[in-house]
């Protein structure tokens, strides 16, 4: 046996219902700790622009465009168990965790098959995006940027400037922009919180 992260598939909606219900069964002794370790429904938070109801970004007083940050589910309608799923009742624990109400199944996996973990890097992924890896919490910035895009660098030294999307980076929310300096275009990467539509 060795602990692992197992996706679990629930109803759409339901996710923290059920997390709350498997933390509730451990407490109970319904489960047990030996073999459930952990339950997640993992969060990111996303930044994204207010616009009003012309879909025009709104301002703050000093004149930037007002942001809000807004939480949402790394994997809507799934749930992150982490198990030390024994070789001998294993078939037992997963029946236990199948018939929570809102549950639908493991993942790619029948009910009378054994269930298998993601791999560790899939996992330290999503646990990252979420933030409960210690210190790597990330930010997602909600990107209607494209390649080719004319923007306005609202912080930095080039603040006010206006420059040219050459790439953009979601994993590490960036852009490579290119500003024109004594006639030439210059690469500068910036954060995508750093620039916006003009």
């Amino acid at each position: 046996m060795a602990k692992g992260w197992y996706i679990l598939h629930v109803y759409s909606g339901y996710e923290a219902k059920i997390e709350r219900t498997i933390r509730s069964m451990l407490e109970k002794n319904e489960l047990s700790g030996d073999i459930v370790c952990d339950v997640k429904s993992p969060t990111e938070t996303v930044v994204d622009v207010v616009k009003d109801k012309d879909g025009n970004p709104k301002k703050t007083k000093d004149g930037k465009p007002m942001r809000k940050e807004v939480k949402h589910l790394v994997l809507p309608g799934y749930l992150m168990l982490e198990m030390d799923l024994p070789n001998i009742g294993w078939k037992q624990v997963t029946s236990t965790i199948r018939r929570i109400n809102g549950v639908t199944g493991f993942a790619g996996y029948g009910p009378n098959e054994r269930p298998r973990p993601i791999s560790d890097d899939e996992a330290k992924a999503m646990l990252q995006r979420s933030g409960d890896i210690k210190g790597e919490k990330t930010v997602r910035v909600r990107q209607n940027f494209e390649i080719g895009e004319t923007i306005k660098l609202r912080e930095g030294s080039w603040a006010g400037f206006e420059a040219q999307i050459q790439e953009i980076s979601l994993e590490k929310n960036k852009a490579v922009v290119g500003i024109p300096v004594f006639g030439r275009m210059t690469p500068l990467e910036v954060e995508l919180t750093q620039i916006e539509k003009i």
